[in-house]
């Protein structure tokens, strides 16, 4: 799961995690500050604002400092935007190595909490794909979905495609859905009212209108409830599509 970003025309973005040193002991440094803190500060300020919106200076005002005193403890902003990304990884709930658990239920659970995670921090997914995710967090991640992946049955030149499947599907339900929310809270309304606006303003547009009503039969079977149960029961059962995928692949390799 340890996934580098690349920019157009650019090397890849140098980690904060492979550099020497460690700028929390150096001397001098201004009182009452640590890198802990200002990562704490970072992830709360990019909640609030957006990835857009975040500038040292800015961080520098969140935390009564100069902006020089940030640069005591990260060389770079980007050194502190994967502080901040790694930051947020921890704050998954990795399920354990229970020898009764089934994978299934491991893969599951894993998932629902990145799908949570990436909802939570939507600034978090254009910065995965930014840099390397060598940190601590993101790599206590990756070692659980090995682990997970490793219990299915697949062989091992499989495993990396389940892997992809898996995560890249839960990757652009999370980032689909922060962003949405994101609008729903921007335009001052709750999801249920966004998306009824929205469907009201759609079936108005002429060249719209005919995809809307040949996609009405799979809406109202799709059950009622609110945008959140809807999201949910979509979400669970493209989940157990991909499970019985790697169940039926692993049976096949098996035979």
């Amino acid at each position: 799961m340890v996934r580098s970003g690349r920019r157009s025309g650019s090397a890849p973005r140098s980690s904060v995690w492979l550099k020497d040193g460690d700028r929390r002991g150096r001397r001098g440094q201004p009182s009452g500050l640590d890198r802990d803190r200002i990562t704490e500060a970072t992830v709360r300020l990019l909640d609030a604002e957006g990835l857009a919106a975040f500038s040292m200076r800015r961080l520098a005002a969140e935390l009564n400092v100069t902006a020089m005193s940030v640069y005591w403890y990260v060389d770079t902003k980007d050194d502190l935007l994967e502080l901040a990304l790694d930051h947020a990884f921890g704050e998954l709930r990795l399920p354990g190595p229970a020898a009764d658990e089934d994978w299934r239920d491991r893969l599951r659970t894993l998932a629902r909490e990145y799908r949570a995670l990436l909802v939570r921090h939507p600034w978090l997914s254009p910065l995965a794909g930014s840099f390397l995710n060598i940190g601590p967090g993101a790599l206590a991640f990756s070692r659980v979905v090995q682990q997970i992946i490793r219990g299915t049955g697949l062989p091992e030149h499989r495993m990396a495609g389940a892997l992809l499947a898996v995560f890249q599907f839960v990757y652009g339900c999370g980032t689909y859905e922060g962003h949405f929310l994101a609008r729903v809270a921007g335009a001052g309304l709750t999801p249920d009212e966004y998306y009824r606006q929205a469907v009201s303003v759609v079936t108005r547009v002429p060249d719209a209108a005919g995809v809307v009503e040949e996609s009405a039969g799979i809406l109202r079977a799709r059950g009622g409830g609110t945008v959140e149960e809807m999201r949910e029961r979509d979400f669970a059962f493209a989940l157990d599509l991909l499970v019985a995928g790697i169940e039926a692949m692993a049976s096949r390799d098996r035979a």
